[in-house]
């Protein structure tokens, strides 16, 4: 015991110094960025879904001797049952904040990080900065009895954004009845904000060009139709009263309004310093509903594979139909460079989804296939592992390509799709296996209630990324 209090009283030492005197990566908006030849775009599901927003705002204001008072006690193991609780969470943050400062992304897209709901109230993600990756967190995982201090990293801009998730709709959309959360949400969340996203960037954002597409209607994108009772005759399932085998699912009124992103999808232009310069990548980001979850219909599928369509459109020409929340109408311009990032809930050879919709983006004339399915697919030692000794579902254990695994479902779900101007020059998942440093923020059987795993130490989706060249 005596080595944890050590390893812990040097780790709030470090803490507090480096939080006081952090010169990395220090970019701030009004100041010239430094030119960039290597840029590290990424993609990583935080797991940050909590019970409340006001919940995640609790933990991410926490100081960083506040948090160290917490970890002392689960090092002695003397936390309250309340202490043991936020503790866990704290264990939890301060992982994904080692995993970001360990791969140390220029850009990163945040999913499941938690917001109001309408992206006004910034106090979880200015938290998240200031108390977690701006503290040098543990390498070898914050619940491991030695310190290996990580440097800090500094994002000076950032992006919240809306999202349809707890967004209630004034339709009874699951057909029970009533008109309540979470399932007459126009995005499922048991409250408005849960399951949001948010971008944060070393690099400016040009916040005045971003387009969002958050009430783009599922109606208006050609060759999507109301869905229908497919599921007829199952006893589990009632057809609800009044309805039969074929019938349109939602109301016409329901089909009407209901928007075709369960979250947001959103175009955000970053603006790149080079020796040329200004170099401008378009940021693609969405999350879209995961393709199960049906029971009459094949409603969550169909959503799926329009939410990963709408980007093959707006990438390819194809997008003259589409508008943004602002009226502007079309798709990307022709020249324009792109990355689409979003755990995009969407395997091109296993799973429920509709394979070939993601297979279609990822085999786009549009973007660089050497990083989609090429030598630069994103990769990892850890996920084989996950597979093989069952951590992971064991439904997918036998995926053609298992070091191409991004969560603890044994699938490909999380994506870094770049254009095919853009110069891919590596890439890879963040997800060591037992013989590699960083295990523990993987998995520790001492933390949660299910041993350690997944969300409990830090999330069941693993930070991907690719470097492009400019």
């Amino acid at each position: 015991m005596k080595v944890l209090k050590t390893a812990a009283a040097m780790a709030v030492s470090v803490a507090l110094l480096a939080g006081c005197n952090d010169e990395t990566n220090n970019y701030y908006p009004g100041e010239p960025t430094p030119e960039a030849t290597n840029v590290k775009i990424g993609v990583y599901n935080l797991s940050f879904d909590r019970f409340t927003y006001a919940e995640l705002v609790s933990e991410m204001t926490l100081t960083p001797a506040a948090q160290q008072v917490l970890m002392d006690k689960w090092f002695a193991g003397t936390l309250t049952n309340d202490e043991k609780a936020v503790a866990e969470k704290v264990i939890q943050i301060r992982n994904v904040a080692a995993i970001i400062q360990t791969e140390r992304p220029a850009v990163l897209l945040m999913a499941e990080f938690n917001n109001d709901g309408t992206a006004e109230d910034n106090q979880a993600i200015q938290g998240f900065r200031l108390n977690y990756l701006s503290v040098p967190q543990n390498a070898l995982g914050s619940t491991a009895d030695k310190v290996k201090p990580l440097e800090p990293i500094q994002f000076a801009y950032t992006e919240n954004f809306a999202t349809n998730t707890g967004l209630l709709s004034g339709h009874d959309l699951n057909r029970d009845g009533k008109i309540a959360l979470p399932n007459d949400a126009w995005g499922f969340g048991f409250y408005h904000g849960q399951y949001a996203f948010s971008v944060i960037s070393q690099f400016p954002i040009d916040t005045d060009n971003i387009r969002t597409f958050q009430d783009f209607k599922w109606k208006d994108m050609p060759g999507e139709i109301n869905p229908t009772i497919t599921n007829c005759d199952d006893e589990n399932n009632p057809i609800p009263e009044g309805m039969a085998c074929g019938d349109e699912w939602y109301s016409a009124e329901a089909w009407a309004d209901k928007p075709m992103s369960s979250k947001n999808h959103v175009d955000a232009p970053i603006i790149i310093p080079t020796a040329d310069g200004d170099k401008v990548i378009h940021l693609l980001l969405s999350h879209p509903t995961p393709p199960i979850f049906d029971t009459l219909t094949d409603n969550n599928k169909s959503l799926n594979r329009a939410e990963i369509k709408f980007w093959d459109d707006y990438t390819s020409g194809d997008g003259s139909y589409i508008y943004d929340d602002e009226g502007e109408k079309g798709g990307l311009k022709d020249d324009a460079s792109f990355v689409i990032l979003g755990d995009l809930n969407a395997d091109p050879e296993s799973g429920d989804g509709y394979l070939d919709t993601i297979k279609d983006l990822m085999y786009s004339d549009q973007v660089n296939q050497l990083a989609t399915h090429g030598i630069y697919a994103p990769t990892s030692l850890g996920a084989p592992e996950c597979l093989s000794s069952g951590e992971c579902r064991s439904e997918n254990w036998d995926t053609k390509y298992p070091d191409a695994v991004t969560s603890t479902s044994g699938l490909r779900l999380d994506h870094v799709i770049p254009s095919s101007d853009l110069n891919v020059t590596d890439s890879g998942v963040f997800w060591p296996a037992t013989f590699e440093e960083g295990r523990l923020m993987m998995n520790d059987e001492r933390v949660g209630e299910y041993g350690g795993g997944g969300k409990s130490v830090s999330s069941d989706h693993r930070l991907v990324w690719i470097n492009v060249a400019l």
